[in-house]
C-alpha cells in the first residue's frame, strides 16, 4: 500500500503483558514506539526482552498520562515515517487491542479514505456478552455526549484503539492534547475543528488480565472535557457566522 505504519505503545506498568503485545506485532508494521510512562515495574525490559529490532523505547521520567505519551510517541512516530499517508497506530501496552483488526484501521488511511480512524467496539459482534456493563454503559453515554459537543456522529469514543495520518497529526496541537484519561475526546475535538475525516471500523473488544485504571472521579473529568470540546465549536461557528448543527 506504500505508506510506513508506526505504532505507538503507551504503557505504564504493563510487564506482564507488554512482551505478548509486542510478539504479537504482525511482520508489515514498519517500527514499534514504547512509551513508558515511568513505570515502577520492569515494563522496557520485558519489552526489549521480547528481541523484536523494530522496538525503540521513549520513557518519560515522571508519570504524565496516557494522553502525554501519546503524544511523545506520536512526535517519535513523525521522526520515523515522513510521507503525508504515512500512519500511525495506537496500541494499548495491555494488550486489550488485537492486531488482527490492524488491517482495518490502516487501510482507510493509507487509501486517503479518512484521516483518522476509531475502533469501534459497540460494532463487533456480541459486545454485550464480552464487554464489563460499567464500561459499555458509561462509553456508550460519553460516545453520545461527545458526538453531540464536536458535531461528529461517533459510536464509540472512547475506543483507544485508533490509526490517524501523519499529514493530520502534524495539525494538532500536540503541547495542548489532555494528558490524562479523557485525552480522546479532546483529541476528536482538535481534528474535528480542524475539518479531519473521522471513520470508526469495528474491532474486537478484549478483555483479559488488563488492569483497568479507569476510576469513577475520572468521569467527571471526562465529562468536563466534553463540555469544552462543545464550547469551543461553538465558538468556532460563531467566528464562521455559521448555525450550529447539532
Amino acid at each position: 500500500m506504500g505508506s510506513r505504519v508506526v505504532v505507538v505503545v503507551p504503557a505504564y506498568n504493563e510487564a506482564p503483558r507488554i512482551a505478548r503485545v509486542v510478539r504479537q506485532m504482525p511482520p508489515w508494521i514498519d517500527a514499534m514506539v514504547l512509551v513508558d510512562d515511568a513505570s515502577n515495574d520492569d515494563t522496557t525490559d520485558a519489552a526489549r526482552a521480547a528481541g523484536d529490532r523494530r522496538l525503540e523505547v521513549a520513557a518519560h521520567g515522571s508519570n504524565r498520562g496516557v494522553g502525554a505519551a501519546i503524544a511523545t510517541g506520536y512526535r517519535r512516530a513523525s521522526a520515523i515515517a515522513h510521507a503525508p499517508r504515512d500512519v500511525f497506530v495506537v496500541m494499548a501496552g495491555d494488550a486489550q487491542m488485537d492486531p488482527r483488526d490492524l488491517p482495518a484501521l490502516v487501510d482507510p488511511i493509507a487509501l486517503g479514505q479518512a484521516d483518522y480512524v476509531k475502533g469501534n467496539r459497540f460494532r463487533f459482534p456480541g459486545v454485550a456478552r464480552t464487554m464489563p456493563l460499567g464500561r459499555l454503559v458509561v462509553g456508550l453515554a460519553f460516545s453520545w455526549a461527545t458526538s453531540r459537543a464536536i458535531g461528529v456522529a461517533l459510536s464509540d469514543s472512547q475506543c483507544g484503539y485508533t490509526a490517524i495520518a501523519r499529514e493530520a497529526c502534524a495539525l494538532l496541537d500536540l503541547d495542548c492534547l489532555w494528558p490524562r484519561y479523557g485525552y480522546p475526546n479532546d483529541l476528536l475535538s482538535q481534528l474535528a475543528l480542524r475539518g479531519l475525516r473521522i471513520a470508526e471500523v469495528p474491532v474486537r473488544p478484549v478483555y483479559a488480565d488488563e488492569v483497568s485504571r479507569l476510576k469513577a472521579r475520572d468521569v467527571p473529568i471526562v465529562a468536563g472535557i466534553v463540555a469544552r470540546a462543545w464550547i469551543r465549536r461553538v465558538r468556532a461557528t460563531v467566528r464562521r457566522g455559521e448555525p450550529l448543527r447539532t
